[in-house]
């Protein structure tokens, strides 16, 4: 194709060609890529919280679902498992400890600021804050319609079976089974954990831990000077983590996360510290640009351009999550490099001279524009 004949992206065959035309008032606009999950009421109860979201609540969410979730010392997010997802965890601040089942037998581990945990589909688990503050922490779920009605929990599990059974299989007396929970317990108060799990001591090495973690926080991360740093994990560090992969981008004022595109995978944000403009790219001469801070989440389809700047005074901290056990991206900088100056010249209309004088390095973080 050739003077101005345009073709249809992978992103704008999933999307954007659902969408209508921006300037035609009288049909429906372009979807947004922001969501405002700090800001939802949540659910709570005996010392625990959290706010979620999938397709249902954010539309353009269709591979990824998320959740910010916060346990106060003791409290328990009980045993339960997911039967349409996998889920990667990313420990904000505070510790909290987690059990797993899986086909080996069961596990637990301590977990602190910057460790990310793995739990394939259907393995049962469960979270508590260890103290002595509140554990924050942000989920990812390889299913964007993964919700709540998607998670089987012990306690609405024997509720829902006969008494004779329960006792039966738990060896409990009638009198105690008649004293389990009639429901969904969801977040259990507990005592503050005692044992040698719930007191380690996190150890600072950027390697695998065990099977279900990996401090990501010790990382030495991929620096760019003057624009920011990258931490990544994959399942080449972290075997088990096959469906999701995640990275902390650190980024610098006016600095920005150059348009890029990721061809296996959807993007997932988490927005931690600061401001940020985020603009997807979705084909058909359809881009949504919007503005996020502190506790938003963005989301970017498979194959969608899009870039990330800092537009506030400080630095901008963002959680990025990929339904893909692989990082693959494709940057700009690095794109336009590989042609030649007469292709680049001939494409983008500009002189010989010019074209030859773009970059030749792959940037990755653009450094802010200089200002003298």
């Amino acid at each position: 194709m050739c003077c101005g004949a345009t073709a249809r992206s992978p992103a704008s065959a999933d999307i954007a060609a659902r969408r209508s035309d921006m300037n035609d008032p009288t049909l429906p606009s372009l979807p947004s890529f922001r969501y405002r999950l700090e800001q939802q009421p949540p659910h709570t109860s005996c010392g625990g919280l959290v706010r979620g979201a999938s397709v249902q609540q954010f539309p353009v969410s269709q591979g990824i679902a998320g959740a910010s979730m916060r346990l106060q010392p003791g409290c328990l997010r009980e045993l339960h498992w997911h039967t349409t997802a996998a889920e990667l965890g990313y420990v904000v601040s505070g510790s909290c400890r987690t059990t797993v089942l899986s086909p080996d037998g069961a596990a637990t581990d301590t977990f602190g600021p910057g460790d990310v945990w793995y739990f394939p589909r259907g393995w049962g688990h469960s979270i508590q804050g260890t103290g002595p503050s509140e554990c924050h922490f942000i989920l990812m779920f390889d299913n964007g319609a993964f919700a709540e009605d998607h998670t089987l929990s012990i306690s609405d599990w024997l509720a829902h079976t006969s008494p004779a059974v329960v006792s039966q299989n738990l060896g409990l007396g009638m009198e105690w089974t008649a004293k389990l929970p009639k429901g969904e317990t969801y977040f259990a108060e507990g005592a503050v954990p005692d044992d040698s799990f719930a007191r380690a001591t996190p150890r600072a090495k950027p390697t695998l831990l065990t099977t279900h973690r990996y401090p990501l926080g010790a990382q030495q991360p991929r620096r760019v000077p003057g624009g920011g740093a990258q931490w990544t994990v994959t399942a080449d560090e972290f075997p088990i983590s096959t469906t999701l992969s995640v990275s902390v981008l650190e980024i610098e004022p006016g600095a920005m996360r150059e348009l890029h595109w990721h061809p296996h995978a959807d993007e997932w944000q988490y927005y931690l510290e600061g401001a940020a403009e985020m603009a997807v790219y979705l084909g058909m001469g359809h881009a949504v640009t919007e503005q996020f801070v502190r506790g938003d989440i963005g989301y970017v389809p498979m194959g969608a351009g899009h870039y990330i700047r800092n537009t506030g005074t400080g630095i901008l901290r963002l959680l990025v999550g990929f339904n893909n056990g692989h990082y693959h991206s494709h940057d700009l900088s690095a794109w336009v490099a590989s042609n030649p100056p007469d292709v680049l010249a001939a494409n983008l209309g500009l002189p010989r001279a010019v074209a030859e004088a773009l970059p030749k390095e792959r940037l990755f973080i653009a450094r802010p524009p200089d200002t003298r």
